[in-house]
């Protein structure tokens, strides 16, 4: 007794038939979901790798370049003006000082910000560094030259909103600090102020310089593993449509049913 060789690869083609068209339609139709899902994940982590290493060239270059003027409220451009390095001169307006939560290497506290009134016109936000939550000084008036860095204004934390009328910050929102400290002609950036403590050992506060400058960039390893899905996906759609075509070519026409073999 012989035996047909396909059914002995295949037990499968013994025990059922082809799938219908139906099925192969939704089958293919899963298939290129996911294909074109992981395609399009993997394409958009190509397109935020670029942005980030942009990203990371701009902010290197511009925080070691020498420090240039702020820019006027009028004149200022985000892109092109983030992570400048600057320099400011002006008089501190006691009294507005402003503290917003942070958490760094020294522990949970604040980022006091203080205004100062520019001599070039305008009034700009300057975070003066971390204090401690139990730090009970505030800003002085007086004269004050600030070398630091640009920065975005922060419009909300991360899943908690600022609520002035408390005085509870947890972003530096410029635009809601300058209404509610009433600040005329407030630049829309605020400026990280450069380290000034004595190199000591001792703690002084504020504590400047704390500004984040460097980037995870992790878009190389989740383009690679969306796009290996993608792969992944297709090899899953070949092999069912190879068996299928197996299926098919195994199945005799005249009865439906797949060759069982002969004596």
């Amino acid at each position: 007794m012989t035996v047909d060789a396909s059914s002995q690869q295949d037990p499968r083609a013994a025990t059922r038939g082809p799938r219908s068209l139906p099925v192969l339609i939704g089958v293919g139709a899963f298939f290129l979901f996911f294909f074109a899902l992981f395609v399009a994940l993997g394409t958009w982590q190509v397109q935020r790798r670029a942005w980030k290493l942009d990203l990371i060239a701009r902010v290197d270059a511009r925080v070691h370049a020498p420090a240039g003027d702020a820019p006027m409220p009028d004149a200022f451009n985000p892109r092109d003006d983030e992570y400048r390095h600057v320099h400011v001169h002006g008089h501190w307006l006691a009294g507005h000082d402003v503290r917003v939560q942070a958490v760094t290497n020294f522990g949970t506290g604040w980022w006091l910000l203080a205004p100062l009134q520019g001599d070039a016109g305008f009034t700009v936000l300057v975070n003066r560094g971390f204090v401690p939550k139990d730090w009970p000084g505030a800003t002085e008036a007086g004269a004050a030259d600030i070398d630091g860095l640009l920065r975005l204004s922060e419009p909300r934390a991360f899943l908690r909103d600022n609520v002035p009328a408390q005085n509870r910050w947890y972003s530096r929102d410029v635009a809601a600090i300058a209404q509610a400290r009433h600040l005329a002609n407030a630049a829309p950036y605020f400026i990280d102020a450069g380290d000034t403590a004595p190199q000591d050992g001792q703690d002084h506060w504020p504590r400047g310089g704390l500004t984040v400058t460097t980037f995870r960039n992790a878009h190389l390893q989740y383009l690679l593993t969306w796009y290996a899905l993608a792969l992944l996906v297709a090899f899953g759609a070949w092999r069912v449509f190879v068996e299928e075509w197996r299926l098919r070519r195994n199945t005799n026409p005249a009865d439906g049913s797949a060759d069982a073999g002969h004596d």
